[in-house]
């Protein structure tokens, strides 16, 4: 690997590490959010058809906020539409 490279994963890996701690903090503001008004039950984000999928991705791709897609799986990118989905294995 050549310096470019090893410097672009180093800058890759920093972008990543930040953005999590940014995520962190935003879940943590909400869970103190939610504990102040009452409510004790977060919402599951997976899909009811995605629960205990091997599948299940759930990760958002994309630069800015109002843009980000998020990739359910690969089978179905935006998610089963359906009551059971045929491509379901258990984890």
């Amino acid at each position: 690997m050549n310096t470019a490279d090893d410097s672009f994963q180093k800058a890759n890996d920093c972008f990543r590490r930040s953005a999590h701690q940014r995520w962190h903090r935003h879940q943590s503001q909400l869970h103190i959010l939610r504990s102040q008004l009452g409510f004790s039950e977060v919402a599951p984000s997976r899909p009811a058809v995605c629960r205990g999928c091997a599948h299940y991705h759930g990760v958002a791709y994309g630069q800015a906020r109002d843009r980000r897609t998020l990739l359910i799986c690969g089978f179905h990118p935006y998610g089963w539409q359906g009551q059971a989905c045929p491509d379901w294995q258990p984890d």
